[in-house]
């Protein structure tokens, strides 16, 4: 395909004679062929414009960077922001895409979200897809691992694979990271999603506002015009979801709010089952009572926030709700792995912020024994080489809301494991304790626990390694939680 032709569908202008045959696009220099479009963008640890003469040598044609990066020997596409005007010269490169796209945005519940509402679309008739943490999900229920949010190439390309496989409905993560590099533009998105906000990404993010005005790109500029925005309003009247609902009304998006606030499908009761949940809900003025097979209040809010991003796609309200009856656990996601041998069961989640690792603990804490003497009996660290804000907090929250709690490593990358726990436990009370070595410690919780009591393994969720150190020093240790669990279950907890 012609640049010139790219670049008048995208409303890019161009030098004159710049009318070269577009092959692909590329991030990294290393993977330029002859015809390429190069997008050289200044991150955090590397400056890709110092690799332009390298990719221009392997064959760039064109390269997208700022006015000030030098140029020589292919186009020079110069623009104040290089990452925005890359991507929207890819998507019109990557085609087709897929007809009806949906997006998720917030702290947490994003992986749920996108899973759940893949779900739905498949149980109404359609070929689905989601893409986000757990990677690229197919109709055939196949995964291939990914990033929350893949690079620009890898995103749009796997959004014309997916179209060009018959997949008619997506539904994928918008990471603040991701929004704000510019990493998921260029397709329709037809709605998008607003699940909950609270601190995380502050090693990334300057600070909150900054983190929330990322998360908002997706209501001010992402989802198509005219589109509709799904925003979940619970018990809490949050001030962020005010400030979200607001941000999509001065788009003059569709706003239908979801959950106990909610006025487009109201939360009325929830009753906490053996396997589940039995929900009453009021939609279009009349009272629906459903049975939801996930438990977990958290689980609540994303299967409604789900429930309307179908509705909102055009499926019906019968359907939907039907097929929310029918929901199946997402990996890693309050996943139960093993019962111990003592029959206690084991849950893996995801949660590594104090938000979300609270959401967990009171997801589970409605199914312990309490009153036969059960207990909750929590394990869990915080990453290295991120938001050191959060780690007292964390700690905070897994002391006050649950039995026993165990501290860990979990993913320590260049820091001090023993520090990084140590700061989680300046902010955790007498009844946590510290076991380093990961297996260890889930091995301790699974040993102690008791018939009556629950287990909660907190952190890693669906990840399959360890990470250790960084830089050309890091290394990714195989340790799934879920398996390991299931181990020490099975060989009598010996660590």
């Amino acid at each position: 395909m012609k640049l010139g032709v790219l670049a008048d569908q995208a409303a890019i202008s161009l030098p004159s004679g710049s009318d070269a045959e577009v092959t692909g696009f590329a991030i990294d220099h290393r993977k330029i062929a002859p015809g390429t479009v190069f997008g050289a963008f200044r991150g955090a640890r590397f400056n890709a414009e110092d690799f332009i003469p390298a990719a221009i040598e392997a064959g760039a044609v064109a390269v997208v960077a700022r006015p000030e990066a030098s140029v020589e020997g292919a186009i020079h596409i110069a623009e104040d922001e290089p990452r925005r005007a890359f991507a929207r010269l890819a998507a019109k490169f990557f085609t087709p895409v897929p007809e009806c796209i949906v997006a998720v945005t917030g702290t947490n519940g994003k992986t749920s979200t996108v899973e759940m509402t893949r779900q739905i679309w498949r149980m109404c008739g359609e070929r689905a897809a989601s893409i986000g943490t757990l990677g690229v999900t197919t109709p055939d229920e196949s995964v291939s691992t990914g990033l929350t949010t893949p690079d620009i190439v890898t995103f749009l390309s796997n959004m014309s694979g997916l179209a060009r496989e018959g997949v008619s409905h997506v539904a994928y993560e918008a990471s603040s990271h991701g929004l704000s590099q510019y990493r998921n533009e260029g397709v329709p998105v037809r709605a998008a999603a607003f699940t909950n906000f609270s601190r995380d990404h502050l090693d990334y993010h300057k600070d909150m506002e900054d983190y929330f005005a990322a998360k908002m790109r997706l209501f001010d500029e992402v989802v198509d015009d005219g589109g509709t925005a799904i925003i979940w309003h619970g018990e809490e009247n949050s001030e962020w979801t005010r400030r979200a609902i607001e941000h999509a009304q001065k788009r003059a998006l569709r706003v239908l709010t979801v959950g106990e606030r909610g006025e487009y499908i109201r939360l009325a009761a929830r009753t906490p089952t053996q396997l589940g949940q039995d929900l009453e809900i009021e939609f279009e003025g009349e009272t629906r009572k459903l049975r939801l097979p996930l438990i977990g209040a958290y689980q609540v809010a994303n299967a409604l926030v789900s429930a309307g991003l179908a509705m909102a796609t055009g499926k019906s309200a019968s359907q939907v709700f039907d097929a929310v009856g029918r929901l199946q656990p997402v990996r890693g996601r309050l996943e139960r792995a093993a019962i111990s041998a003592s029959g206690a069961p084991i849950y893996i989640d995801y949660a590594h912020t104090p938000d979300a690792l609270e959401a967990a603990i009171a997801a589970l804490r409605p199914h312990v024994e309490t009153e036969r003497g059960g207990r909750l009996i929590t394990v869990f660290g915080a990453g290295g080489d991120r938001d050191q804000g959060k780690r007292e907090p964390m700690g905070r929250a897994a002391s006050e809301h649950s039995d026993v709690v165990i501290v860990t490593d979990d993913n320590p990358r260049g820091e001090d494991p023993a520090a990084i726990r140590a700061q989680v436990l300046a902010g955790a009370g007498e009844n946590a304790r510290d076991i380093g070595d990961r297996r260890a410690a889930i091995a301790a919780a699974i040993s102690e626990a008791g018939p009556h009591d629950i287990v909660l393994v907190a952190g890693k969720g669906h990840e399959q390694g360890q990470i250790i150190g960084s830089g050309e020093n890091m290394r990714v240790l195989p340790f799934d939680d879920v398996e390991v669990a299931r181990q020490c279950a099975a060989q009598g907890v010996q660590a």
